[in-house]
């Protein structure tokens, strides 16, 4: 059994969304660094957004499909961590190495399997 439920799931993508979204002004990034970390806002965002599992608004997408694109995103954002534009810079360096390691482990830890079809659906 997976320790970590769809909702849980749904509350650490949200964080993920805040990470990503302030940590340029807090760690002094600005270049590709910071424009990534940006655009990985959003795109957390959306798909946290359109995601069939408690915390979702639309659900459109399902969460299993959800886990996948995630498997993926993660090891990239250790990779990425290692590139010339990221690697010179140690708080750059750092940040997508923990987030990338950080979105490995929650996805090695949560139940993909359970969720559907529970999200936040508008009232009225």
């Amino acid at each position: 059994m997976k320790p970590i439920t769809p909702t849980i799931h749904g509350y650490l993508d949200y964080l993920t969304v805040v990470v990503f979204l302030a940590a340029p002004k807090l760690l002094g990034l600005d270049g590709l660094p910071a424009l990534l970390s940006w655009t990985l806002a959003g795109v957390h965002l959306a798909l946290t957004l359109v995601t069939d599992f408690p915390l979702g608004w639309r659900p459109w997408l399902p969460f299993s499909i959800h886990g996948w694109i995630e498997r993926i995103v993660g090891p990239a954002l250790v990779l990425i961590a290692f590139l010339p534009n990221f690697s010179s810079n140690s708080s750059a360096f750092g940040l997508y190495l923990f987030m990338g390691l950080v979105i490995v482990a929650v996805g090695w830890l949560t139940d993909y399997s359970a969720g559907a079809k529970q999200a936040l659906r508008p009232i009225g």
